[in-house]
């Protein structure tokens, strides 16, 4: 019996030293967009919402069996999300702003989503980039008079259901510091009102919550604190310390993981972190925070656990397994074996879900990457190696996967190189002022005051993506494509000039994805089957892959659009992808800067805009959406990405006549930050998002910044399939007029108008068109 119970206590230990893996979260649509099509399903009232529930909790189960057997000790739960993570949270929290008429109680599907999407009568609540990733979060909107209450047990829920299924999890949270910072004052409440006064208001409903978890046997849990590796001031850093010293006592019994991600954690949020009490364990992303290696090299606490992010969880790339064991050795030598635990940099809902599925892509450059499923497999395999149980095989493989990308002759091409590396030096301005160009252009183009415009993209019907399908699958020929897709561009032209729009745009139907698109014709990318991320809600995205020297082979765009261009009288815009946010919204390289690959996608798209402008199109629109997402966490970086960013801009563009006007658009972002470095992009017109964020943007020009150019602050949202009055957008524009000049306004939505319906569009368009003739009478009457 002895014995017997010896050797149980020898594999306990086995089972401890060789499990000792941890992922920080996961992604949650599934593998084929399983979540995606019963969330539209059920909003569309085609399935019921114990149809969705049913999707959900098979894909819970799955992903939870997938770590179970992978090998993974440490196994998140509430990282599953209907949404968002963080709307997730506020539910928890019951922070419903008042205009959802929720009246307490377990909120429901109805309040959830409303809040989210908005819904008939109000508005959604705004939706902002998180940290400097393309998933989108709802931000919090919170005041003094909040009435908090615990009115989601999801966290406990899934716990549960976890437990049932056999597999003990580390139920995560947004914590309760960063939600603070993360939220904004709410419609009404002072801009300068301290959110950070709320902790003692929403700590209740954490411990509440805590001591649900620790009666239903939970051991781990997890709070995300991202926000540990921003700039924060002093009485921010303390919010930490005070709102763990509160948890203390509520988090006894249990072990707490407080979790940073995305950057470096800086010296003095480490030492705040690192004091924290009643916490166990720190997750640190060493892959984007290679400085924080050595503040733990120096200063880690005895006696606590590193979850050490070593595997990357916001690219594809296959980890180099051999470089990651030799950090994770020499961090075992200071933290001690017992204590060091393998995990991914950060979750990994930033990345695609599962190589398997990927039965098309080229093999050699398959063997370079790792999707979420195997990334769950490199952290147990480096787990287990620390342990002693290397798998030789598999390091084998890998080590030959690496040497393979670095030697292969796809990845580099000279002259790409070469005229990349030219631009360093150099500059790229149009020769003509902004104010002077402008006027050249209202000579050729002839447009009415306030003019009307949209972003793009028209809806993508069923009909129009079984065409491209078909397309591709290469069941209807070339012939068939092309005369489909003129008569979608001739449809949404006529539309156009139906509706009355002065700029008219050629609607996209031949595009999968702005990005994508572009992608498919550049040299250096490629591309997935299924290799979906989360952006929003139901809303996906396909990142390419860049995986070697980029240039254009051809012309991408310039015969749409001149054949949209030949339907009209009125301005076609020719729509391009900028560079920066191709680079910002693909899997990029690793082998070299970041700033290297975009000058490469520079110089292709100055190729594209130079064809369009001599194909005869005046108005040329080059996107770049993730212009501020790009932006680094930290302050001190903030100028170098910057100057790269615009100046990758500039080159698309410098060799255009004074007569063709460049536009650009930005989708979610906080621009007051940057709004220099959006003056310096020396852009003709820039239509940016802006009725979700309570038109916080037009307080940068209140402010006395001074804008020459045009600018287009979006009317409505285009986010939500709630129709804006005519007069909702008039008033809209009215605020507008109060602090920007009416000869450099432009009339336009958010955003593209992709994602929406014919049934939407056409109202909403009507109301803005309408807005803007009634003001253009205003402003002459009062003339």
């Amino acid at each position: 019996m002895v014995v017997f119970l010896c050797f149980l206590k020898l594999v306990n230990v086995w089972w401890n030293r060789t499990m000792a893996s941890h992922i920080v979260g996961y992604p949650r649509m599934g593998p084929k967009r399983e979540l995606k099509f019963a969330l539209e399903s059920f909003w569309d009232g085609k399935s019921t919402a114990e149809d969705l529930q049913k999707v959900a909790a098979d894909l819970r189960s799955s992903i939870w069996k997938q770590m179970s057997d992978a090998g993974i000790k440490y196994i998140p739960s509430n990282t599953f999300s209907y949404y968002d993570q963080v709307l997730d949270t506020t539910a928890m929290l019951g922070a419903v702003p008042a205009r959802y008429n929720w009246n307490g109680g377990e909120i429901g599907f109805d309040t959830y989503f409303s809040m989210a999407r908005g819904n008939a009568s109000v508005p959604a609540m705004e939706m902002t980039k998180w940290f400097d990733t393309n998933y989108h979060f709802i931000v919090p909107e919170l005041g003094p008079d909040v009435k908090f209450s615990y009115a989601s047990h999801k966290a406990v829920t899934e716990y549960k259901e976890a437990k049932a299924l056999g597999v003990d999890t580390v139920p995560v949270f947004v914590g309760p510091v960063s939600y603070l910072l993360l939220s904004k004052p709410a419609k009404g409440v002072e801009k300068t009102f301290d959110l950070l006064s709320l902790l003692d208001k929403i700590l209740p409903i954490y411990k509440e919550v805590i001591a649900e978890l620790k009666e239903a046997g939970a051991t781990w849990i997890q709070f995300d604190e991202a926000t540990l590796v921003k700039d924060l001031e002093p009485y921010q850093l303390e919010a930490f310390t005070k709102a763990y010293s509160a948890l203390e006592s509520a988090c006894s019994g249990l072990n707490v993981i407080v979790a940073t991600y995305f950057a470096d954690v800086p010296a003095e949020a480490f030492k705040t972190l690192t004091s924290l009490p009643g916490v166990s364990g720190y997750t640190f992303d060493l892959v984007r925070g290679e400085k924080t290696l050595g503040l733990i090299k120096s200063s880690f606490p005895s006696g606590k656990y590193l979850f050490a992010g070593v595997v990357d969880g916001r690219n594809i790339w296959a980890n180099d397994l051999a470089g990651s064991l030799t950090v994770l050795k020499s961090l075992e030598g200071i933290v001690g074996k017992d204590k060091l635990v393998v995990s991914t940099s950060c979750s990994l809902l930033h990345t695609a879900v599962d190589l398997v599925n990927e039965t098309k892509l080229d093999d050699e450059i398959k063997s370079w990457l790792a999707f979420a499923a195997q990334k769950v497999v490199e952290v147990n395999a480096l787990a287990k190696a620390l342990a002693g149980q290397k798998d030789e095989a598999y390091f084998s493989a890998n080590a030959a996967a690496q040497a393979s990308r670095k030697s292969s002759p796809r990845v580099t091409n000279e002259a790409v190189q070469k005229a990349a590396a030219a631009l360093r030096g150099s500059d790229h301005r149009r020769a003509t002022n902004v104010s002077a160009r402008l006027d050249a252009q209202q000579k050729k183009l002839n447009l009415p005051i306030l003019p009307t415009t949209t972003i793009g993209s028209f809806p993508q019907t069923i009909e129009l993506r079984r065409v491209r399908r078909e397309y591709k699958a290469k069941k209807i020929s070339e012939e068939e494509y092309v005369k489909a897709i003129k008569e979608e561009i001739s449809k949404v032209v006529q539309l156009q000039e139906e509706l009355d729009i002065d700029v008219l745009v050629h609607g996209e139907p031949e595009r999968n994805d702005m990005v994508e698109y572009f992608g498919e014709q550049l040299s250096g990318f490629a591309f997935t089957a299924n290799g979906w991320v989360q952006s929003y809600g139901s809303r996906c995205v396909k990142p390419p892959i860049i995986y070697g020297d980029v240039s254009r082979p051809k012309a991408m765009t310039v015969f749409w659009s001149s054949m949209a261009q030949e339907m009209t009288k009125r301005p076609m815009k020719g729509m391009l992808t900028g560079p920066v946010t191709i680079l910002n919204w693909s899997f990029v390289r690793n082998d070299q800067p970041r700033f290297e690959t975009c000058y490469q996608i520079a110089l292709a798209i100055k190729d594209e805009v130079e064809d369009l402008e001599k194909a005869g199109i005046t108005v040329i629109q080059i996107d770049e959406a993730a212009l501020r997402e790009g932006l680094p966490l930290r302050k001190a970086e903030h100028a170098f990405y910057l100057d790269w960013a615009v100046h990758s801009f500039r080159i698309t563009n410098v060799g255009v006549a004074d007569t063709t006007q460049i536009h650009t658009h930005m989708c979610y972002s906080n621009f007051n930050d940057i709004i220099h470095s959006i003056i310096n992009m020396d852009a003709d017109v820039i239509t940016i998002e802006n009725s979700r964020s309570d038109e916080k943007l037009l307080s940068v020009f209140r402010e006395g910044v001074k804008y020459g150019a045009g600018i287009g602050p979006g009317v409505y949202d285009i986010h939500s399939p709630r129709i804006p009055s005519m007069e909702e957008i008039h008033d809209r524009i009215n605020k507008m007029l109060a602090v920007l000049e009416t000869n450099i306004l432009w009339v336009n939505p958010d955003c593209g108008l992709k994602t929406r319906k014919y049934g939407e569009v056409k109202p909403a368009l009507q109301n803005m068109v309408a807005a803007a003739k009634k003001l253009r009478a205003e402003l002459a009457s009062a003339k």
